[in-house]
């Protein structure tokens, strides 16, 4: 046991059940302990059997890593992650402070881990990971990197750190560059049958944009080949499987391959195939992506979109007919200050049902975007808390869905919690 673990080790435990205490925010304990030992996380996964496994990209960070996590899970493999979704080095750190024994070991086969992308950089500095799996490349929060190339060189920084095998979406171009700068690594992809290649658009694609780009013609190790509803069926090793999901929504389909592609290199020949599908057949949506809950025994269903393509394809995941649709825009530093990218969603699925309630900080920019695709609105209001509450009540007797920006999914999971059972992550 090292000197700064008998002190930082306790000290952050102390401050993690003493945050939790008060409902204090998951990362705090991880940013003291980051504070008075930066060596804590190195050593806590410097000796796992399995490796460490980082996961980032722009979208699908959160479920992906749920997905490889119960994929290896479901091997038999004792996983630690960071389930909050707390992707900054300080929540990987809380993470671990409840993890850890009091002399800060880790008993674990493999670590995955999500990472934001820019956080993702300082951790692989001070902790190579083994693997890494990077997703995509989208417009999120441009505010905050500048430029969609800066994001596509932060993602490459990971990847030149890892030492064992990097697994990339070899149908994003930006993604599938890195392969180049590969050195010290080997590279294995996932990938898209050709003609899925429309169902899954890029942000590259404008509002009104006709044509699709051809999909790619690296080679990959596994294969989303078709999807009809919740059903998809996997090309691996020149051998196809169909798998009926419980996830919902075809963003976390094209996902589930990446996952699939991860859970086979840390496996390597211990991998058994009939258990990866069954375990991927099971997993359940991570919170706020796809997340089901009943209110008044009605589902209401929580989208998360940060993105155009990731809006795109939660409107063409759910059809809008019979339910109450309400959609929450906040522009807090965690969603991204920039909203122009609304404008490059095609809202034309709720033209026939209209739109309940417009909420958040950018709830008139929402409405007014909605106003030029000929979509109506019945109500506005910039409190997510009221909104919500006026929503529920006009819309008693239907199903319901509300699309949400990340803040504004926080704030609206919090309030239906007093209202109805809502998982707790913790």
């Amino acid at each position: 046991m090292s000197g700064l673990s008998s002190l930082s080790v306790p000290l952050g435990k102390a401050v993690r059940a003493l945050s939790r205490l008060r409902g204090g925010g998951s990362a705090f304990p991880g940013l003291v302990v980051e504070r008075i030992d930066p060596g804590f996380m190195a050593r806590a996964l410097r000796d796992l059997p399995r490796g460490v496994v980082v996961v980032s990209g722009t979208n699908g960070k959160t479920t992906t890593t749920k997905m490889v996590v119960e994929l290896l899970e479901g091997q038999g493999l004792k996983v630690f992650t960071n389930r909050t979704g707390s992707n900054f080095t300080r929540g990987v750190a809380a993470a671990l402070l409840g993890d850890v024994d009091w002399r800060g070991r880790l008993k674990a086969d493999v670590a995955v881990l999500e990472l934001d992308e820019a956080h993702a950089v300082h951790f692989v500095n001070l902790v190579p990971p083994t693997h890494c799996l990077l997703l995509n490349v989208l417009r999120d929060q441009l505010d905050r990197f500048g430029e969609i190339d800066k994001t596509t060189r932060l993602l490459e920084q990971i990847a030149v750190k890892t030492t064992g095998t990097v697994v990339l979406n070899r149908e994003d171009p930006r993604v599938a560059s890195i392969a180049s700068s590969v050195k010290n690594a080997t590279v294995a992809y996932f990938g898209l049958n050709e003609g899925l290649r429309d169902t899954f658009p890029s942000d590259d694609e404008l509002r009104g944009a006709t044509g699709t780009a051809p999909a790619s013609r690296l080679p990959a190790d596994v294969v989303l080949e078709t999807v009809d509803s919740n059903t998809a069926s996997f090309s691996m090793d020149g051998e196809s499987s169909t798998v009926e999901l419980s996830l919902r929504g075809v963003y976390n389909i094209f996902n589930a391959a990446a996952a699939l592609a991860m859970a086979r290199v840390v496996l390597g020949k211990d991998a058994r195939r009939e258990a990866l599908l069954n375990s991927l057949a099971a997993v359940e949506p991570a919170f706020g992506r796809g997340e089901s809950l009943v209110v008044d025994g009605q589902p209401l269903e929580l989208v998360l979109v940060k993105n155009p393509s990731g809006f795109r394809l939660g409107l063409k995941s759910f059809d809008a007919t019979g339910y109450a649709t309400m959609i929450a825009i906040n522009d807090n530093y965690a969603d991204g200050r920039d909203m122009s990218w609304l404008w490059d969603v095609d809202f034309d699925t709720l033209r026939e049902a209209g739109v309940d309630m417009v909420s958040g900080v950018r709830a008139y920019d929402m409405a007014l975007r909605l106003k030029y695709d000929d979509v109506s609105v019945a109500d506005i209001d910039t409190d997510t808390g009221s909104a919500l509450r006026t929503f529920i009540h006009s819309a008693k007797g239907r199903p319901k869905r509300i699309f949400c920006t990340y803040t504004a999914m926080l704030a609206i999971r919090r309030d239906l919690s007093r209202i109805t059972e809502v998982k707790v992550v913790s």
